[in-house]
């Protein structure tokens, strides 16, 4: 099957260690150094304004705002209101229901 092969330094120091001496060929030639042949100034960065919103716009905006969070809140207590009522409906029947299970002689 598979084998992995694990190199062994006997000395840890921070050279790496071939799996395999004879099929690794290293090529060791001394390189210049890369020097940058670019002198062009870079471009200044672009600066973004903020929002730049008119007195009308900012009504607008505004109003929009005001109307959304009017509606959202409307439909949230509308949903509230209804599980309300709806777990008030559920105790009296449940009210209701345990007095006709547990007195069914006193109505003769």
């Amino acid at each position: 099957m598979l084998h992995p092969k694990v190199p062994i330094n006997p000395t840890p120091t921070r050279t790496l260690v071939p799996l395999d001496d004879s099929s690794v060929e290293l090529d060791v030639r001394p390189t210049a150094p890369v020097v940058c042949q670019h002198h062009a100034p870079a471009p200044p960065p672009m600066v973004r304004g903020g929002v730049h919103l008119t007195a009308g716009a900012t009504v607008a905006a505004i109003g929009a705002g005001t109307a959304a969070v009017l509606v959202i809140g409307a439909v949230l207590v509308g949903m509230f209101l209804a599980i309300s009522i709806t777990a008030g409906s559920l105790a009296i029947v449940a009210l209701v229901a345990r007095s006709l299970l547990n007195t069914p002689r006193d109505r003769d």
